[in-house]
């Protein structure tokens, strides 16, 4: 084994590692915020977007991601759509909500 691969799975394991709480805080963001806060953005309704982020959730404790994993593309589908909520739904739905741009 060499060190590259072996430096390689331990990046891996720690975007998996960081990845967790990315997805608990979009799931614990979206239960936070109003329903109608969604609708005005122009985004998926409230229960659409708590549906996507708790199952990314799930996805991404139970699949560990590795070139050799099985779940491999479940737990890339995860990670996307947690982070497409995180850049995109988020911000617009805190300016519909008053507030600024703030992370």
């Amino acid at each position: 084994m060499s060190l590259w691969y072996t430096l390689d799975q331990w990046v891996l394991f720690g975007v998996w590692l960081l990845a967790i709480p990315v997805g608990g805080f979009a799931f614990v963001h979206a239960l936070m915020q109003r329903a109608d806060a969604f609708t005005a953005a122009d985004k998926l309704t409230k229960p659409a977007w708590l549906g996507i982020t708790g199952a990314s959730l799930l996805v991404l404790i139970v699949f560990q991601y590795g070139p050799r994993s099985s779940g491999a593309l479940f737990w890339i589908a995860g990670l996307v759509a947690v982070l497409v909520y995180i850049v995109d739904v988020r911000p617009a739905v805190v300016r519909v909500q008053g507030g600024g741009p703030r992370w």
